[in-house]
């Protein structure tokens, strides 16, 4: 009799084993090539019932891929990137889609003090210290990859662990970012980190978007709406001053939607040779809620990014060299734009800004929603 019970439980248990093994089966996991040490990459196709796709990788824990659908349902991969990880690791890349941290943006004159004890960071974009560091900052270094599938959206789990003293920041960081494509045509990004001591931490994706497709002439064309009221002046290094200041009145005034290119050109002769600035959110701190809404007329693509972080930096790609990206498109100065939610820029250097610094205890927190959707 007992036997008779047990072959049901072991029938079970082996639909459910293979049940678990075909659902992540249906995230596939392709070779993407080998770093230049000859360390292998690994990359992860997601995909939803309506075709929405997001192709990630193990280098940078990057977005290599995003293809939505214009208002006739026409697909078109609307980030820059590479068709393989040498490209990665090429003078090309200008962090396109990656994980930029521990720290991202700039910190001045690559130094800060915590505890009394003053920390010197690499001088990667004189006279400052860029996006995390040279060497081992988080767009260089192979995350482990774990992909998972739920009942309305399917991800990768992203994790890496940088030592205490890795590019001169202080404290073991354990990292967690995953990726999640939904249902509803929207890629969320959560990130996670906890530390063993007091260390800046200040995560963000870097993907240049052009609704129009990536490789395509220009992002001057596209319309945006930013939730700011308030930006940070920043000085010729592009350091901010500590000062808040309002938009109203300046080419930085994206409250109501407004033409990337009707006013950039006031900021060409400027330090940050177009837009290249931190925007201070409206929301709280904590709060999802929309950072910024971004269209492309001809398409009728329409990206609404949702953040709980503070900051905002918009980058309109200007330093784009006319690189050769994915496919052989030419990635043309001005091509496209990077909407980095934030907190401020040098925030470790500047008391009166909201603080970078966590500490050992509570985790890191942060969520970022990029929804897609189309209109007439």
């Amino acid at each position: 009799m007992f036997a008779n019970r047990l072959v049901p439980i072991l029938v079970w248990i082996a639909t459910a084993f293979t049940t678990v093994q075909g659902a992540r089966a249906e995230v596939p996991r392709e070779n993407f090539g080998k770093t230049a040490d000859g360390k292998a990459v690994e990359i992860f196709t997601l995909k939803n019932p309506a075709g929405m796709i997001a192709r990630v990788m193990t280098r940078g824990a990057t977005l290599v891929e995003l293809h939505v659908p214009d208002r006739d349902g026409k697909f078109a991969d609307v980030v820059l990137g590479f068709d393989d990880v040498s490209g990665y690791e090429s003078d090309r890349n200008q962090y396109f889609g990656c994980t930029t941290g521990r720290v991202c943006n700039r910190i001045a004159k690559g130094r800060f003090t915590l505890a009394g004890k003053e920390y010197e960071l690499a001088i990667n974009n004189p006279p400052n210290h860029l996006h995390g560091g040279a060497e081992r900052s988080l767009d260089k270094v192979l995350w482990e990859a774990e992909p998972f599938e739920g009942k309305s959206t399917r991800g990768v789990r992203f994790r890496y662990t940088s030592p205490d003293g890795e590019e001169g920041y202080p404290g073991t960081l354990k990292l967690l970012v995953t990726y999640t494509l939904q249902d509803d045509n929207a890629l969320r990004i959560d990130y996670e980190a906890t530390t063993d001591k007091a260390t800046p931490v200040n995560l963000t994706n870097h993907a240049y978007f052009n609704l129009s497709g990536h490789g395509a002439e220009t992002v001057l064309d596209h319309v945006l709406q930013i939730a700011a009221d308030r930006y940070t002046p920043a000085d010729d290094t592009l350091i901010p001053t500590g000062e808040i200041e309002p938009v109203e009145g300046t080419p930085l005034d994206f409250r109501k939607p407004t033409v990337i290119g009707e006013r950039i050109e006031q900021l060409t002769d400027t330090a940050a040779l177009g837009y290249d600035h931190n925007f201070v959110l409206n929301n709280s701190e904590g709060t999802l809620a929309v950072a910024a809404v971004l269209r492309e007329p001809k398409s009728g693509r329409v990206l609404t990014l949702l953040t709980t972080d503070i900051g905002l930096q918009l980058y309109s790609g200007n330093f784009l060299t006319g690189q050769t990206g994915k496919g052989g498109r030419t990635y043309k100065h001005r091509s496209a734009v990077c909407l980095e939610d934030q907190h401020h820029p040098d925030s470790v250097n500047h008391p009166e800004f909201p603080s970078t610094v966590i500490k050992p205890g509570p985790p890191y927190r942060k969520t970022a929603l990029y929804k897609f959707t189309t209109e007439k």
